[in-house]
Formats: C-alpha cells, sequence, structure tokens
C-alpha cells in the first residue's frame, strides 16, 4: 500500500479518535448537568456502522493494487474540508457538542455560525463529505457504493429524533 495512503489513514483515524474523545468529555460535563440522553440505540448503531464504514474502505483500499491519485487527491481535499467543518460545529457548540443527542437544563439553542444558514451543518456538511472523501481517498469504491446507503438509515432516524427532540425543547426551533 502507498506510504501517503498509509499516512492519511492512520492521521483520519486518529482525528476520529480524537473527535470522540472531545465527545466523551462534553458528555461527562451535560451528565453532571442533568443532561438528558435521546435515542441511545441509534447513537450505537450510527456509531458502529461509521467504524465499519472506515474498517471497509481500508480493507478494500489494502486489496487494491493500485489507486487513481487524482481521485484520491479530490478524496483527501474533501476529508480535509470535512474536517474544517467539523471544527466550525464543535466551536459553535462548544461544551454541547456531542456524538450523541443529548439535551440539558440549560440547553441554549444555537443559531450562531454554520447553524444560521444549515439545519445539521455536522451532519450535511462534515460527516457525509468525511465519508465520501475518504472513500474516494482510498478508491473504496464499493464501500462508497454499499456502505454509504447502509449509513444513511441510523442517519435519517437521528436526523428525525433530534428534530423531534429539538422541536419540544424548543418552541421557536422550527421558525
Amino acid at each position: 500500500m502507498n506510504p501517503y495512503l498509509v499516512l492519511f489513514i492512520c492521521a483520519a483515524y486518529a482525528w476520529r479518535l480524537l473527535t470522540v474523545l472531545i465527545s466523551r468529555t462534553h458528555e461527562r460535563n451535560l451528565r453532571k448537568n442533568s443532561a438528558k440522553e435521546y435515542g441511545a440505540t441509534n447513537s450505537k448503531c450510527l456509531a458502529a456502522v461509521h467504524i465499519l464504514f472506515y474498517i471497509a474502505a481500508t480493507v478494500e483500499a489494502a486489496y487494491r493494487p493500485s489507486i487513481d491519485t487524482t481521485v484520491a487527491t479530490i478524496g483527501v481535499v474533501l476529508y480535509i474540508a470535512s474536517a474544517l467543518i467539523l471544527i466550525l460545529v464543535m466551536r459553535s457548540l462548544g461544551e454541547l457538542w456531542t456524538i450523541k443527542i443529548m439535551i440539558s437544563q440549560n440547553h441554549r439553542l444555537i443559531r450562531n455560525g454554520l447553524f444560521a444558514y444549515v439545519r445539521h451543518p455536522n451532519y450535511f456538511l462534515n460527516i457525509l463529505p468525511e465519508l465520501v472523501g475518504f472513500a474516494l481517498a482510498l478508491n473504496a469504491f464499493w464501500t462508497l457504493i454499499v456502505g454509504l446507503p447502509i449509513y444513511l438509515i441510523p442517519l435519517i432516524i437521528r436526523i428525525r429524533q433530534e428534530e423531534a427532540i429539538m422541536s419540544s425543547a424548543f418552541a421557536d426551533y422550527k421558525s
């Protein structure tokens, strides 16, 4: 396997691990403030599918004799852009950002940053481009074709759960 590809894979796995650790820190702090978690089963499913997507793309890349460097470069750029979007999302949400749906008693509705323009920037501008970018960077076309539609199932459930919870928690959420 190409050493640059190995470096990218290691960096992507490390980035995702870092975000999980940040999320766990935020989750602990939110729970200290009596936050309640919603959709826990689907969150676990979403996390599992995310991990499986990464593993499937990595395995597919390991068995690919060569990669199209143009496609790989587009994938890396897309992945980096999605990581930068995640940083913006995390900055907007601050301690409220987790990989779970959690609402605390003093939860506030965020409408600044990307949230002023996009309803779910973490999903549409980070996660989906991240997965597409990761698969393209590895030329893991089968993972992209099969894995992305599978990933969309728990993601759509997550978005619907989040919409319902936010609507019940904040009277002006829909406006």
